[in-house]
């Protein structure tokens, strides 16, 4: 009787001991390795697959996929811990940017979130950071405000502002006395865009003669031109993202051929296709795959050609990897701890190479200070559409925006 107990006593001890330990992993999430102390690092990409921005949606997430792969070495892994990511489809509505946002922070439990293609779903998402306490990269969206009036310590900008590209865009062309008439879209996209221009071009003497904004679903610009011819300005600056581009109606109303000369940020490809009347026009690049030198951007074409039937990288598939590079790299530093504080701690300042050279988020407002491009569009032998040349390098140091968060 006595040894009977004794046995009783000492299942009973040992299955203590094993439901303790079951409780110390409970709600910690492994690898399918097996291995207890190795957590699952999530990622929660948001992008526009569907509706006006779709492609630039894919171009994100393509180059966020490829972004994992190189920053890992293929092994897809930080420290021992497994990274996946799940992508999300705002469909460039912000109330659906919202339902997806909550959806990976909730549901999905995911360590950070990246995105959005749309400024507007981006604004929308940015307060879930703060709630969740979750580390946001912002790739592609460009809104000022971003970084701006609606930060938070936990967004931070991989993609350039607009203010970056209104410096670029305003050395291009303004001087003094230099009457400038603007054109974008009529959301905060446009708006930031036209008013960072509008700043830089000011200092350097030009005058703004009108800002007109439309529709951003729009197809038919004849209105919006029209008023920009009796405004009668010597440039025309083109603020603009989106398949429905308002080049063709510009060549057809003969914008050029009254006198008022073109410039703009060098689209995407597929826009590129569209601005046959527009070369010899002298812009910026945000990038374009013949562009930066260096042995990521090398390793970047080759892939995405290998990978995606001999395609090129377009103008944000190296904002999608360099999103992936910058939380690969800030992980490797914190050996795949994903406590936000220390996360944010870690890439206040930190410094990391891109496709685009080196990037660094810059500690007061998390906007990282990158390289745009000097362009012209010439044509080219063996190329179909208007390319941008490069005419020179604008380091970050020329392009860094102002800080605009109050902090």
């Amino acid at each position: 009787m006595k040894r009977w107990k004794s046995g009783f006593l000492l299942i009973c001890v040992f299955m203590l001991v094993l439901a303790g330990c079951s409780d110390s992993n409970a709600g910690t999430e492994t690898d399918s390795s097996g291995d207890g102390d190795k957590k699952v690092i999530k990622v929660g990409v948001l992008a526009s697959l569907t509706g006006a921005l779709e492609t630039y949606g894919k171009q994100t997430v393509q180059g966020f996929e490829l972004g994992l792969e190189y920053a890992t070495e293929g092994t897809m892994e930080v420290n021992g811990h497994k990274i996946e990511f799940v992508v999300e489809d705002t469909e460039t509505k912000p109330e659906v940017a919202i339902q997806k946002a909550t959806k990976l922070l909730e549901e999905d439990e995911v360590d950070f979130l990246v995105g959005s293609s749309s400024s507007g779903d981006t604004l929308a998402v940015l307060p879930l950071a703060e709630e969740y306490e979750k580390v946001m990269l912002v790739e592609p969206a460009v809104a000022d405000s971003i970084t701006g009036a609606d930060w938070n310590k936990y967004i931070f900008r991989t993609a350039r502002n607009s203010s970056q590209d209104a410096v670029a865009g305003a050395a291009a062309i303004a001087g003094d006395g230099v009457k400038i008439a603007t054109l974008a879209p009529d959301y905060s996209f446009g708006h930031d865009g036209v008013a960072a221009f509008k700043e830089a071009a000011l200092e350097l003497g030009a005058e703004i003669v009108l800002e007109e904004y439309a529709d951003p679903a729009a197809t038919d610009f004849t209105s919006n031109i029209q008023k920009i011819l009796d405004a009668d300005p010597d440039y025309l600056f083109v603020v603009w993202a989106g398949a429905n581009s308002p080049w063709n109606q510009i060549s057809d109303m003969k914008v050029q051929e009254r006198g008022i000369k073109i410039s703009t940020g060098a689209p995407d490809i597929a826009a590129l296709h569209t601005m046959e009347q527009l070369i010899g026009m002298e812009g910026f690049s945000v990038y374009y795959h013949t562009l930066p030198d260096n042995p990521i951007n090398d390793w970047l074409v080759e892939k995405h050609k290998e990978k995606f039937n001999g395609e090129v990288p377009d103008l944000f598939t190296p904002g999608g990897m360099t999103a992936a590079i910058a939380i690969v790299e800030a992980l490797k530093k914190t050996e795949g701890d994903t406590d936000s504080d220390l996360i944010i701690e870690t890439m206040e300042g930190m410094s990391f190479d891109t496709p685009k050279g080196q990037m660094t988020f810059r500690p007061e407002d998390h906007q990282a200070m990158q390289t745009l491009y000097a362009v012209r569009l010439e044509k080219v032998d063996g190329f179909d559409y208007p390319v941008p040349v490069l005419m020179r390098e604008l380091s970050p140091d020329e392009t860094a925006p102002p800080i605009r968060n109050n902090q």
